[in-house]
């Protein structure tokens, strides 16, 4: 992955302190909180299930420590909207699906609920997953889509929303930044200012 660039270690700090409040929050503590991660039976009596929740604990846990790895590494930002990412992250898990982040903690919610065999946990990973969708469609897809315009658009094209690409999706524009529109450092106001 890319060094941080001239946005110093914020994009870093600002990940890290992002990773606790969001995904921590909603796809460690509330689980923790509500349930002790108490283990009862497995659900449906079937004891290998909880071996399906610990893999996705595993796996929800690795894609979303690499995604945002990536948000603070390549995109020189986070994946707080306070503090976006200063180009569009598609690498990684990017390239099988657009929204690597939430299934992970889609993910980490199921596994807890699979591996303690708590059913509710299951439902609020289904809520989540619902609201997250809502939150997609209104806030998230048409933001990338006005910050980065025609990149955003080549890669919604080739790169479904939920469901993982087998293979990975490969741009046909070359890999460089694309600055943002706004007044933030990176944004093409400062670069205009800086020529």
């Amino acid at each position: 992955m890319d060094q941080p660039s001239s946005r110093g270690i914020m994009p870093i700090v600002g990940s890290i302190v992002f990773l606790f409040a969001a995904p921590g929050l909603l796809g460690v503590f509330i689980p923790w909180y509500t349930t002790g991660w108490h283990m009862d039976e497995p659900l449906l009596g079937f004891e290998p299930v909880r071996w399906l929740g610990g893999g996705l604990i595993l796996f929800g846990s690795a894609v979303l420590f690499d995604s945002f790895a990536r948000f603070a590494l390549q995109g020189r930002g986070t994946p707080a909207p306070i503090y976006p990412t200063a180009t569009l992250v598609i690498s990684g898990a990017y390239r099988y699906v657009r929204n690597p982040m939430y299934l992970a903690v889609i993910a980490l919610i199921a596994g807890q609920g699979l591996l303690i065999g708590c059913l509710p946990l299951l439902i609020y990973a289904l809520a989540f997953g619902v609201v997250t969708h809502l939150f997609v469609l209104a806030y998230e897809e048409p933001t990338l889509r006005s910050t980065y315009g025609a990149q955003y658009e080549a890669y919604a094209t080739g790169v479904r929303r939920w469901m993982p690409r087998l293979t990975p999706w490969q741009s046909a524009a070359p890999s460089h930044p694309i600055p943002r529109a706004s007044g933030r450092p990176g944004s093409r106001k400062e670069i205009a200012d800086a020529t």
